[in-house]
């Protein structure tokens, strides 16, 4: 992910190597995790059984939010592709009962955000 991206607040792929090394200890037994992306300090991840969020937080990152999020409690999401001029994309995620979306990120041109909304939509629509 380049430095530009990254300060515009944009979304890159993160190897799921890297993921299992540093979230291993997340996750239950028989989980896996199926793909993640990386916004400067913060990280989310799709696995087999959830989205899970992780949010560092503070100017030394001590502090880690890990908010887990049931693939059954999304009652919809949108995925917006990046245009000539535009240069992220943007995933919306709504938790059940929410007028407004919960999660909101950018993806910078590395993700295709048809995969992110692949992977969404199998778990999201069994």
């Amino acid at each position: 992910m380049g430095l530009f991206s990254a300060l515009m607040g944009n979304a890159g792929i993160v190897k799921n190597d890297q993921l299992n090394k540093d979230f291993s200890k997340l996750l239950v037994e028989g989980e896996e995790i199926e793909l993640g992306f990386k916004l400067i300090r913060d990280t989310f991840i799709f696995t087999s059984k959830r989205l899970i969020l992780v949010d560092v937080q503070g100017l030394t990152g001590s502090k880690v939010e890990y908010m887990s999020v049931s693939y059954k409690s999304i009652s919809r999401f949108s995925v917006e592709n990046s245009g000539t001029f535009d240069l992220d994309a943007e995933l919306k995620i709504w938790i059940s009962g929410e007028a407004l979306p919960s999660i909101r990120k950018k993806f910078n041109k590395s993700v295709n955000v048809f995969d992110v909304q692949n992977v969404l939509a199998f778990h999201v629509l069994r």
